[in-house]
């Protein structure tokens, strides 16, 4: 097993009995005091981040990973179906794996998804991704005071906020991070 101060951003390790994925590392070394490495890490089964620390010498369980990119197919009663693209088998997630990221999801739209120990665990969607507006309110002429907007319903159910100009059937660019509106696609 590898030392606390083998482990590396990205890597899976296991610690209270649950995965959780590294985001950060730092060694430390304070003038009298031996030497530690504070680790910030993501419960991959709760979402939780948290900071800890370890000695040194502290042995981790780095757990098996593997990363593919799939391919989205449909969602059927709170089941989401993806294909990948390499072998054309179907996987089925669930809407608790997929969460909010079901509101970016479009078919044949790309996301990456992170097997530990070959069970799939989180899913990494793009930056941004292009959604067409299914229903937006018409802008009120004579409205010109700056940065107006009022909110646009688009085809996967998600609402933002964007400018009185978008109007029904354009499509948009979105970030998949805070649900922002990006500008036209």
């Amino acid at each position: 097993m590898p030392s606390a101060n083998d482990v590396r951003r990205g890597q899976v390790i296991n610690y209270n009995g649950a995965p959780h994925l590294i985001l950060e590392t730092n060694h430390r070394t304070p003038g009298n005091l031996r030497a530690f490495v504070q680790i910030k890490m993501r419960n991959l089964l709760y979402g939780k981040s948290s900071d800890q620390r370890f000695s040194s010498s502290d042995k981790m369980e780095v757990l098996m990973t593997d990363r593919k990119t799939l391919e989205f197919s449909y969602e059927d009663r709170g089941t989401f179906a993806f294909m990948d693209p390499e072998t054309y088998e179907t996987i089925e997630l669930t809407e608790e794996l997929i969460g909010d990221a079901k509101n970016y999801l479009t078919p044949n739209g790309q996301v990456e998804v992170l097997y530990v120990d070959g069970k799939p665990l989180t899913i990494d969607l793009p930056t941004s991704v292009v959604l067409e507006v299914t229903e937006s309110a018409e802008g009120i002429k004579g409205d010109t005071a700056s940065n107006v907007q009022k909110p646009a319903t688009l085809e996967t159910g998600l609402v933002v906020q964007v400018p009185l100009f978008i109007k029904e059937g354009e499509k948009l660019k979105i970030n998949t991070a805070d649900g922002s509106y990006m500008g036209r696609a």
